[in-house]
Formats: C-alpha cells, sequence, structure tokens
C-alpha cells in the first residue's frame, strides 16, 4: 500500500537506511546464498504467505523431506533392541545421530550425553522424577526446587513432582537474579551436598530476552543463588526456544541439564526431544520405573532388577522413536547445506528482528500516540541479549489496548499468521503485562482459560501478539507485516478489496485464486402470508408432507429465468404494510455448512433449528471441515432443497448440477469430525459428490452429514423458561440453532463504512451484500441499532426462543459472498465502533420446544421482544417499552 501521502511516523522504515545507520554491522542472509532462491525451491508453501511464529514451530525445507524419505526407500530399518542386520544398522544410525548432536552442542560423549525423549516437556518431566531430592528432615533442611518467573509452563510444572516428595518450589524473578549478591566461594560449605535445582530459559518463549549463560557457572560454584541456602547447586537450563536461531556452547557452559524439542530447529520431525545430561549428573539420578531395553537383566519372579550401564539405556524406556531420530541426521544436512551453520542463522534472524522492532516502535498516530506497545527487558542491542521475538500490543490513539484476537483476525485477512496469548508462559505474561495473580483467578472466574481468545477483560489485556523469525525469513516477511500494522491503524478506510497477491509473491495481502463471478443466487418461492406460524418435525417424513400440505409449502422452483418477486420484494411490502415494530424480513438457511445461502418466505422447524440448516459439511481428505477462513469459494457453491422430491440440489459456476438425497438410509460408514471442538458422527454422501467438490475447489475433499441418531446437545446457557433438564440439540452450527440479526444494526455499520475513499469517491456496499456477509438465519427490522443485544427472549407467533448471547465475529464477515473476494473494512469497522468487540447479531434457541404439531416461520411474522432484566426501556420506542413483560 502507498505510503506516499503518510503522516509523519507512519512511514515504512527503509532498511538499506536502518543498516547504514546501524552502529554494528549487520548481516542478512547467507554467504552469497539467494534467499528468494532458496525460499522458492525450500519453501515454495509460502507463497503468499506470511509466516511469523517460527518461535512455536520452524518449517522443514524441501530438500530435508526429500533426503529422509529416500533413505527410507533405499534402507531396511528395524527395532533397534535386536542383533538382525536391519536391526543393526538402527543402533550405529541413532548412535551415529546422538554424536552429531553433541558435536552441534560443541561437545562430546565424555561430557554428555544424550537421551532421547518425546520433547523437552517430557525430558522437563524426566529431570523431575529422577533429580535427587532430599525432603526436609530432623537432620536435613531439605532440598530446594528454584525457577525463573519467566519460565514455561513445563518447567513451572515440576513444582507437582517436588512437591509430592516435600520439596519446597520458590519462584525467582528476573530482577531478584539480575541483582543478585555476589558470594564468594569461600560462604559455600563445600561439605553440605545437599542438592537444590534451579532452571532458566536460555531465551524467554514470551519476550524473546536472553539470559546470561554465565549463570550457569555462577550458581553452579556458589558466587550466585538464586535463595541463600546450604547445599550445592544444580542447573536446569531451557534450551528449547534459544537453539532454535542460535548455537549453544556446552564446552563453557556446562549446564547439568538441557531439555530441547527438534521441530523448533528443524521443523520436522515433531514429537521427538532430547535431554542431555551431564556426565557427572548421571550416576545420581535415580529411576522408579524400568521398561523395554533399560534392564541388563530381571526377573518375572522375583524384586531383581540390573539396569543398563548407560544413562541413555536406563532412561529410554521402550523402543524410541527411531525412525525420527533418523530423520535428524537429514535436519541437520539442510541446514548446514542451506545457512552455513546457526552462527550465520543467528545473525540473520537478528537483523530482522531489530528492523522490525526498531520500525515498529517508530510508529506513531498523528497525536504522536504511539501504535504498539512492545513488551521486552533488552533494546534489541545485540543477539547476546535478544532473540528474534517480538511481543507487543496493538494501541489505539489513546493509548487503549486493542485486543490480540482483533489483531490475529486481522493479520489472517492478509495471510500473515502471527501467535497470540499468553505462549505458556504466565509467569513473564503477568509481570510485563500488569497482571496480577487476584486478576488471573478473576479471569478464570470470568470463563478465561488458557489458549481461548477472550483477549479484554474490563479492559485489561490477558495476552499479547507475538511474531518471530526463523531461518528462512525474509525482509520481505517482516514488511509486509509492518504494512499491515500501517495499513490497519494508520491508514483511513478506503473500502477497497485486499490487493491480491501474484504467486510466489511473499509478504502480500492474501492470496486468492481466480475471482470468480457468483451465480445468481436461486430463491425459492414458497406460497405464504404473515400469519401464525408453525413448525414441522424432520423425523418423519409422512408427517413432513402433511405438513408441507397443511402450511402451503411447495417445492422450490429451481430455474433461473423466473419473474416472480424474491423474497425480499416479499419483504418489502411486508414492511409497507405496518404489521408491527419488529418483524421477519428474511429467512435464511445454509444446508452446506459455510456454502452460500438458502433464501426462503416460510420453512419448516425441526428439533435443531431451520429444517436442514447445516445438515451438511465440507471436509478435506483428513475429515477436517472446510470453511471459508480457509476456502473462501465454498461461497460460490448454491445448495438448493426440494421437499417434495427429497433432494438438495447443489449448483456451482461451470459445473453441472448434482443432487444428492435428503435421505439416503446411512448406509455409508460412520466417521468422526468435529465442530467447534464438539465430536459429531457423520456419514460420508459418497464419491459422487466428492469427486464434483474436489474438482470444483481444486483439493480432495468430501461431503459429509450429521448422522440422525447422534445427538450434539448445546452447552448449557440457563435461561427463562429453561430447566436443568432441558437439552437442546445441535446441528453442524458452531454454537446455537438460530443466529439473528437486525437490518438497524446493519444500516448503522453500512452508514459508517459509507465514508469516502482516497479519490473522494463514496464506497457504497449494498444492504443485501452486507447482509448476507453475517450469514444470520433470522433478519428483522429493528428501531434501533444493537437493541438485540438487549433482549432475553423473543416470540414469534406460538414460537418462544432463549436469546443465549451475542455472535462473536471472525474474518468470514470480510468475504464477499457473491465473489468470495476478501475486504478488511467490515471487520475493521466494525471492532472500531464496537469498542473492539466483535459482536453481531444474536443467537437464538428453542424455549419449550413441542413437535406434536407442525411449525414453520415465515417472512412478514411479528417479533416480539422480552427486555432483560438489566435493560432499561427507557431508550427504546414507546410502542416496544411494554413488551419487557411478554412472556
Amino acid at each position: 500500500m502507498a505510503c506516499e501521502d503518510a503522516h509523519p511516523g507512519a512511514e515504512l522504515l527503509d532498511f538499506a537506511q536502518f543498516r547504514n545507520s546501524s552502529t554494528q554491522f549487520l548481516v542478512y542472509g547467507y554467504d552469497g546464498r539467494s534467499l528468494p532462491e532458496l525460499r522458492a525451491r525450500e519453501f515454495g508453501r509460502l507463497a503468499g504467505t506470511v509466516y511469523l511464529d517460527h518461535a512455536g514451530a520452524t518449517l522443514f525445507p524441501q530438500s530435508q523431506l526429500t533426503s529422509f524419505t529416500r533413505d527410507l526407500m533405499e534402507n531396511v530399518y528395524g527395532n533397534p533392541h535386536s542383533q538382525s542386520i536391519s536391526s543393526k544398522l538402527t543402533h550405529d544410525t541413532v548412535e551415529q545421530v546422538r554424536y552429531r548432536i553433541l558435536a552441534h552442542f560443541h561437545t562430546s560423549p565424555e561430557d554428555y550425553s544424550v537421551i532421547f525423549t518425546a520433547g523437552t516437556t517430557a525430558a522437563l518431566k524426566l529431570v523431575a522424577e529422577a533429580f535427587p531430592w532430599v525432603s526436609p528432615g530432623q537432620e536435613s533442611s531439605g532440598s530446594l526446587f528454584c525457577y525463573l518467573t519467566d519460565s514455561h509452563t513445563s518447567v513451572v510444572g515440576m513444582r507437582m513432582v517436588a512437591k509430592s516428595v516435600n520439596v519446597p518450589s520458590i519462584p525467582v524473578r528476573p530482577e531478584d537474579m539480575w541483582s543478585a549478591e555476589k558470594r564468594g566461594a569461600a560462604a559455600r560449605d563445600p561439605d553440605c551436598q545437599l542438592p537444590h535445582l534451579f532452571c532458566y530459559p536460555a531465551q524467554s518463549n514470551f519476550s524473546g530476552t536472553r539470559y546470561p549463560l554465565s549463570w550457569i557457572g555462577e550458581v553452579q560454584s556458589g558466587q550466585t543463588c538464586p535463595v541463600s541456602a546450604p547445599g550445592q547447586w544444580f542447573v536446569l537450563l531451557d534450551a528449547a526456544s534459544y537453539v532454535s536461531t542460535s548455537s549453544l556452547d556446552l564446552s563453557v557452559h556446562q549446564a547439568d541439564f538441557i531439555p530441547i524439542s527438534f521441530y523448533k530447529i528443524f521443523g520436522f520431525p515433531t514429537g521427538l526431544g532430547a535431554l542431555l545430561v551431564h556426565n557427572r549428573m548421571a550416576p545420581l539420578l535415580r529411576k522408579t520405573y524400568f521398561g523395554g531395553g533399560t534392564a541388563a537383566a530381571y526377573l518375572a519372579g522375583e524384586d531383581f532388577y540390573i539396569p543398563r550401564q548407560s544413562v541413555a539405556e536406563r532412561f529410554e524406556d521402550g523402543t524410541i522413536s527411531f525412525l525420527d531420530v533418523i530423520a535428524l541426521k537429514h535436519g541437520f544436512d539442510a541446514l548446514e547445506s542451506l545457512t552455513g551453520g546457526m552462527e550465520n542463522i543467528t545473525q540473520h534472524t537478528f537483523t530482522l528482528a531489530q528492523y522490525t522492532y526498531t520500525a515498529l516502535s517508530s510508529l506513531r498516530y498523528p497525536n504522536g500516540a504511539p501504535v504498539v506497545r512492545i513488551y521486552s527487558d533488552s533494546d534489541f542491542s545485540s543477539p547476546e541479549v535478544q532473540g528474534p521475538i517480538i511481543n507487543f500490543n496493538v494501541l489505539d490513539d489513546n493509548g487503549t489496548i486493542i485486543g490480540y484476537s482483533q489483531v490475529d483476525k486481522m493479520a489472517s485477512l492478509y495471510n500473515i499468521q502471527v501467535r497470540t496469548g499468553c505462549f505458556c508462559n504466565t509467569g513473564a505474561c503477568q509481570r510485563h503485562l500488569g497482571i496480577s495473580d487476584e486478576m488471573v483467578k478473576k479471569h478464570l472466574q470470568a470463563g478465561h482459560v488458557c489458549g481461548d481468545d477472550v483477549d479484554l477483560i474490563d479492559g485489561q489485556p490477558t495476552g499479547s501478539v507475538r511474531i518471530s523469525f526463523g531461518y528462512m525469513s525474509t525482509l520481505e516477511d517482516a514488511q509486509a507485516f509492518l504494512r499491515f500494522i500501517i495499513a490497519t491503524r494508520l491508514r483511513p478506510s478506503s473500502g477497497q478489496a485486499i490487493p491480491q497477491a501474484t504467486p510466489g509473491e511473499a509478504g502480500a495481502p492474501l492470496a486468492e485464486s481466480e475471482a470468480h463471478n457468483a451465480v445468481t443466487a436461486t430463491m425459492s418461492r414458497c406460497r405464504a402470508s404473515p400469519q401464525e406460524d408453525t413448525r414441522t418435525d424432520s423425523r418423519v417424513w409422512n408427517d413432513l408432507l402433511t405438513a408441507m400440505d397443511a402450511v402451503g409449502l411447495r417445492p422450490p422452483v429451481l430455474a433461473a429465468n423466473r419473474t416472480q418477486q424474491t423474497p425480499s420484494e416479499k419483504a418489502a411490502g411486508v414492511l409497507n404494510g405496518g404489521v408491527g415494530p419488529h418483524v421477519i424480513t428474511n429467512l435464511y438457511l445454509y444446508p452446506i455448512k459455510s456454502c452460500a445461502a438458502f433464501e426462503v418466505t416460510r420453512w419448516p422447524i425441526g428439533n435443531q433449528g431451520l429444517l436442514y440448516d447445516r445438515s451438511w459439511m465440507v471436509v478435506n481428505h483428513n475429515g477436517i471441515c472446510l470453511s471459508q477462513k480457509q476456502e473462501p469459494r465454498l461461497c460460490l457453491i448454491q445448495p438448493f432443497i426440494d421437499l417434495q422430491q427429497r433432494i438438495m440440489v447443489i449448483k456451482a459456476k461451470g459445473m453441472d448440477p448434482i443432487e444428492v438425497p435428503l435421505e439416503n438410509g446411512e448406509q455409508a460408514p460412520i466417521c468422526q469430525s468435529k465442530v467447534c471442538a464438539d465430536r459429531v458422527n457423520t456419514y460420508d454422501c459418497g464419491e459422487k459428490i466428492s469427486s464434483w467438490l474436489s474438482k470444483f475447489l481444486g483439493r480432495p475433499c468430501h461431503l459429509i452429514r450429521q448422522s440422525s441418531n447422534f445427538q450434539r446437545n448445546a452447552k448449557k446457557k440457563h435461561g427463562k423458561g429453561q430447566s436443568d433438564d432441558t437439552t437442546a440439540t445441535l446441528s453442524l452450527v458452531n454454537e446455537a440453532q438460530y443466529l439473528l440479526i437486525n437490518r438497524s444494526s446493519v444500516l448503522e455499520l453500512q452508514q459508517q463504512l459509507n465514508a469516502s475513499d482516497e479519490n473522494g469517491k463514496e464506497a457504497m456496499l449494498p444492504m443485501k451484500d452486507l447482509i448476507s456477509r453475517f450469514r444470520a438465519n433470522i433478519i428483522t427490522n429493528g428501531t434501533s441499532a444493537f437493541e438485540e443485544e438487549k433482549w432475553d427472549e423473543i416470540s414469534i407467533g406460538s414460537l418462544r426462543f432463549q436469546v443465549s448471547g451475542p455472535c462473536h465475529r471472525c474474518q468470514m464477515i470480510c468475504i464477499d459472498q457473491q465473489t468470495g473476494q476478501r475486504n478488511q473494512d467490515v471487520f475493521q469497522k466494525l471492532s472500531e465502533s464496537r469498542q473492539r468487540k466483535v459482536n453481531f447479531g444474536v443467537y437464538l434457541m428453542h424455549v419449550s420446544l413441542d413437535l406434536s404439531s407442525p411449525r414453520c416461520l415465515s417472512v412478514g411474522s411479528q417479533v416480539l421482544p422480552v427486555l432483560k432484566e438489566n435493560a432499561s426501556g427507557h431508550d427504546l420506542p414507546a410502542s416496544e417499552a411494554h413488551q419487557d413483560v411478554i412472556s
């Protein structure tokens, strides 16, 4: 995006100018190796994507996977716990990898042993369980377990094991270590061998702060102690984050324990880590369990067990993941070949981090207020004190924090992938964000748990945003991120669609497939009148057909050249007829989740909502639900329900229409899938529709339907008229049976969006197009914007619905449902106008649903809201104020 007219503080920092002004020599790239060529050759899957979560998991190069696959195809690797040729090959290869690991960390088998684990967490658990703790007693004060508060959850969790043997745990703040009094060696009692353990990270996974490796020797020697206590201190250095982009020299900094995870370094394999144990510590470790491969001898009928001699053989219970271990060799080879070594990676990633930090820090609003607040203990002066991680929150021009969830959703519109939350490091999160212990407990009571998207509580942040660089990160990645911040915070909305990335262009806003014009939606024509509604039970077809006759339903006419009124046109007539202050103006169902809407004027109700609403969904080859967030072109797939013929007809541009039976007897095998963390039983609708969808979307996928004998229960939210034994059931919807939006709310948003663009032209988003983005079932003509959020329940004829809460919006509302194109303005404007809580519309659930007789909803029906007890009626029209007593 252009920056020529930017005010001071909104310009993108020139990289060449930045390097020239630096007081130190900054390295970018790898000794003449072409970084663009490396990205294109090894990371082609990143084309058009900006990946900035390398601290979470870095990415593997293509050559690493190719080399490893070739190795597996050309060799036979057997179980290493045997004497066969294939077993010996595996054993020898694994041992060679152990040497390679030790060499990578500048040490040898004479000083360290490598114990393979499932990852850093498993390595930490091993240390906690095997450390020679001494419980307090009459003759001893006992061991101590100390850890830096800026530690990963898995380190803090070791205190539970210590607690089980009555060993106290003492959290130590970074400030306490930095200012610790230097004690001479004489202050330590050489005769006291009481073992204590101090754990700290070489690099904070929260902020990228690098803590002094000199602490290792100082703590071991007693020069610096986390707490004053007689005994011998051992040090565990959590190196998982540090070694992903830096070289760790264990010949100089000889920690007693070093846990690591290899996917942090290579991207592949996952689920494999190691514990590097100094050999001086190995004889002291205790073991309470022995598994296959760890015994020199044992008896089944007698308590007799002799462990193997080497520490690795003693602690690697069962068969290790030997093929993953072999994959490490190819990881080391690829890393060396592509970059020339970890020292080069350190310099390259730090240059990108320092540049981004400098540029980000300089961004200012016109009033001089900073755009971001960065959480760091360093000034990014050198890689000795700072890793390639930047942690921050975005601010508005008043200095108020914008929730990390909103920033994440906006970033995804530009296909920028960041990390949000507290990053499994509550201590650092509390320290940097000023969150007290009581606030953490209060947040939990408010429903916030680690890893969710509850980003603000009472205006206070619960977490932050983190970006991090890897060895394949580029200047274009950094600048794309900076342009995203500038565009969304310092540029007025222009109403323009997000520019499309060209193939292979990293750092551009989200790339889309070739634009397709939407097929004009074919609406069902149902003879209806605005009289009291009735409902239809979907369980028995005879009842359904009877209900159709009773309410005058007719099958939809699928021809595109009809001249009858559309439901929206009929709704306009209803509005002019003056039926009441609130009426239904539109009804939509979405037979296939995330696909196009099917508009009706009258439709039966089932026990899960509108009949056939979100009864089907599209999944990928792994059975994972596809939504428009991953595949925007789903909105171009148009389903039509024909109740009399009992079929669903599916159309899309360039494709022949295809029919899917509404009921097929469920003869296909039942498969498991998930919707919003809920497990659902589904069945595949067949290869014919699978091939049709795969051809249109250009990827393997299937159409699945929720099994009729499976009941997915809604999460309990009791309201008036709901008892403890009332269980609402859901289709494949996200949260509730119905979603209602108010035209007055849409109109207010439309007016906010109709601002002049840079050329002074008005960017008008049609009302119907704007409504379609919110994918609601029921559209009403409200009298004031967002009044629906004050409703406790509503009545529509004889039907009652509980309002179960607001709908928290994601970036799907930025997708034009007619074209599949993205435009970030809707989400951004809604976030700004609604105080950064992107709520729009309310969820509804049945109250005391009676399926003994058929029921329907229809356009033109009056909607009678019941106000919440704490909602005042003074800001509603007089005609509505009385409705707070309607039941």
